[in-house]
């Protein structure tokens, strides 16, 4: 190893061009070790489950990807999500039922995720590249969780350390707090194994390392948390800062992904008051993003939120590039925080939401992990509950602070949330992660 330039191997399946919500924290990851000397190889799923499969993707993400880093695509096999005949094979096609079974007997005996075959695939390249100029470290992040798999048979063959990065949760339900596996699952064999081989286990909380402390305390000293961040390089939070035009009425935003777990009749009524009350006459409610992480969701979540519906005031405007979100946060006056709510959801969205210095309104149940970073943020305004008066009554105070636009409020706002960049979060594990492959070195 050069101590100038160690190698790190990191295994993202969702990187860009995925637009899935993991994908930023993984392209920060790549790019901070670019940026700090390492030489960084990914690998992640390849074209076609992005475009084909679940066609979800923002190209423009791709060219934020430092250039010194090297992104490869292991193959993989589609079976779970062939579902138009013309695809299968000759054996799947004339044989389904004996095709399915062996498929599942390669899941039983491998790993039991579907992504199981780019997973060996990505042993198989890393292997490939170890021998041609070894690896320093590996760190796999997930989900999927067959890349924590995956750096677990690479550390097996190649003795390289290996660290796995919870984005989300394996056997934890987050919202439900309930496990997602029956007893004696196979899920809970592998997390047990494979936390007593990996070098570090790294979550977006301290409420999910303390889970999993509990659940798998022989690695309690190894868990370690990195906060999600937000993006300088993406967004110019000084340029967003902006008072609100007086000569029209004040925007109310959302911007992020839309989903079944989030409370959003409570906005929508919330907002619906606050209009009725007259406390800021014509404040409309702008919705920005997609409608669920897979486009074939899209028609029946619609239908679920209650978009399909005309609410007065209420505007869905569509997703938005990464590239591009700064003029949906520079069209914004107050940023609704609408989110699932729980002890174990932090998700990265809050952080560019306080790099604009912008009022904040959370909607969500009590307890949810993001408070315990809003808390101190000097512009963040909490309703009472998820009733929809309370709601309107936040909504409305928010309005209010929108509108006095105090300079010194907003100042110390931005340098609350100057703390939670990307780089301040991962700085700390990165030089963890140095050390760590010095002292392997030895």
């Amino acid at each position: 190893m050069s101590a100038e330039r160690p190698r790190l191997l990191y295994l993202a399946y969702y990187f860009p061009p995925s637009r899935a919500s993991g994908v930023f924290r993984a392209r920060a990851t790549a790019n901070h070790f670019a940026e700090q000397g390492w030489d960084v190889t990914v690998l992640r799923a390849p074209d076609r489950f992005f475009y084909d499969i679940i066609r979800s993707v923002d190209e423009a993400l791709v060219e934020t990807i430092d250039p010194r880093v090297t992104v490869l695509q292991p193959e993989m096999d589609f079976f779970a999500w062939e579902n138009d005949l013309r695809d299968y094979s000759f054996w799947r096609g004339n044989f389904p039922v004996l095709a399915q079974k062996r498929y599942q007997r390669r899941l039983d005996r491998t790993f039991p995720e579907h992504y199981v075959t780019w997973a060996e695939n990505a042993v198989k390249t890393g292997r490939r590249l170890h021998r041609e100029q070894p690896f320093d470290l590996v760190v796999a992040t997930g989900n999927p969780f067959a890349s924590f798999w995956a750096a677990w048979e690479l550390e097996r063959r190649t003795k390289v350390p290996f660290v796995i990065d919870y984005r989300d949760s394996w056997t934890l339900d987050q919202f439900g707090n309930t496990d997602k596996f029956p007893p004696g699952h196979a899920a809970w064999r592998w997390e047990a194994e494979i936390h007593r081989t990996a070098s570090a286990a790294v979550h977006v909380n301290d409420a999910l390392r303390a889970w999993h402390a509990a659940k798998y305390p022989f690695a309690a000293d190894r868990m370690q948390v990195v906060l999600n961040g937000w993006d300088p390089d993406i967004m110019d939070a000084e340029a967003i800062a902006s008072a609100p035009d007086e000569a029209r009425p004040l925007s109310f935003a959302f911007i992020g992904t839309l989903t079944h777990v989030q409370p959003i009749e409570s906005l929508l009524e919330g907002h619906r008051l606050l209009a009725e009350s007259g406390a800021h006459p014509g404040a409309g409610l702008d919705l920005y993003g997609h409608i669920g992480f897979f486009s074939s969701q899209e028609m029946k979540l619609r239908a679920e939120l209650g978009l399909d519906r005309e609410r007065p005031g209420v505007a869905y405007r569509g997703p938005v590039p990464k590239s591009e979100i700064g003029t949906a946060y520079a069209a914004s006056d107050v940023l609704v925080f609408l989110n699932g709510g729980s002890k174990y959801v932090t998700t990265g969205k809050v952080f560019e939401y306080m790099a604009t210095g912008k009022p904040i309104v959370s909607v969500h149940e009590k307890g949810c992990a993001a408070e315990e970073l809003l808390r101190d943020y000097p512009l963040w305004f909490e309703p009472a509950s998820l009733d929809p008066a309370d709601v309107a009554a936040a909504m409305a105070d928010a309005g209010d602070a929108a509108r006095k636009a105090d300079p010194d409020t907003a100042a110390r706002a931005r340098a609350y949330a100057r703390s939670f960049t990307r780089e301040a979060a991962l700085a700390p594990f990165e030089q963890w992660a140095r050390e760590l492959v010095a002292r392997k070195a030895r």
